[in-house]
């Protein structure tokens, strides 16, 4: 009787060594899946990640990755490896189907030469700067040539004096030889107008800005698809219209100098 439960003990004592083996088991297997789980999920985080940083890449807002990626890689990879091997496969796809964007590289050329543009217009209407009947000055669109009422226009008219026809000459001269879009911009004061050819400022701009587009287009042959023509009236201030002198430069027609013009196709 006391051997039977002997034999007892011994086989519980197995049965107990068989579930802790088992058990350890399975927390090793739930280990395991843990880890692999991480892995996986640190390699979606860093896809999310990747996709975020080459949408902002594109737009120029973070620098291209210069991560070292290895050649030969066995254990999960990284994210930063998996970031450096993704970008550089995109940037190679993009490669093959889409050349190099020279954007920059013209922009700085078309900069260039309207400074270079611009110092041509100050020694040619050094005397017309002089008298305050021309200004120059650059906005973002681009160079901007303005032609003051004082030098170019009689009061309420939009027809341009015939004594300002050697100044406009140069202008011309100069801006025939360059490819460049030009928008001409009529502008007034903020004194109301009334006579009998206009009845608003608006008609008094608009009419200056198409008659320069007109003398352009006819006397000095400029293409058409280079012109354009605006009237703002009294709304684009470039002084104070409570003085002589601001109202003055305000009654002005702006030649603004923009962009070269695409060639067809």
């Amino acid at each position: 009787m006391k051997r039977r439960k002997r034999n007892l003990g011994h086989v519980n004592h197995e049965r107990w060594l068989v579930s802790y083996a088992d058990f350890v088991t399975l927390l090793f297997a739930f280990f395991v899946v843990l880890y692999s789980t991480s892995q996986v999920d640190k390699k979606k985080v860093g896809h999310l990640a990747l996709a975020i940083q080459v949408a902002f890449q594109e737009l120029g807002v973070f620098s291209a990755s210069n991560t070292q990626i290895p050649l030969d890689t066995q254990d999960p990879m990284p994210f930063s490896t998996v970031q450096a091997v993704e970008t550089a496969q995109r940037v190679a796809a993009l490669g093959r189907i889409v050349t190099p964007s020279t954007g920059t590289l013209a922009g700085a050329e078309e900069n260039g030469d309207l400074a270079s543009l611009q110092q041509e217009l100050q020694h040619a209407l050094a005397a017309e700067i002089s008298r305050k009947e021309v200004a120059l000055r650059t906005v973002p669109d681009g160079l901007v040539i303005s032609l003051r009422e004082v030098g170019f226009f009689e009061s309420g008219s939009a027809d341009i004096k015939s004594t300002s026809q050697p100044a406009f000459s140069r202008i011309v001269s100069l801006l025939a030889q360059r490819n460049y879009r030009i928008r001409i911009e009529g502008h007034t004061d903020n004194i109301p107008i009334h006579n009998s050819r206009f009845d608003s400022n608006w008609e008094l701009s608009t009419s200056r800005a198409t008659q320069l587009v007109r003398l352009l287009m006819l006397k000095y042959q400029f293409a058409p698809e280079r012109l354009s023509a605006a009237g703002y009236a009294a709304y684009h201030p470039v002084a104070p219209n409570d003085t002589a002198e601001g109202r003055a430069q305000n009654r002005r027609v702006d030649l603004v100098i923009l962009g070269k013009l695409a060639p067809p196709g």
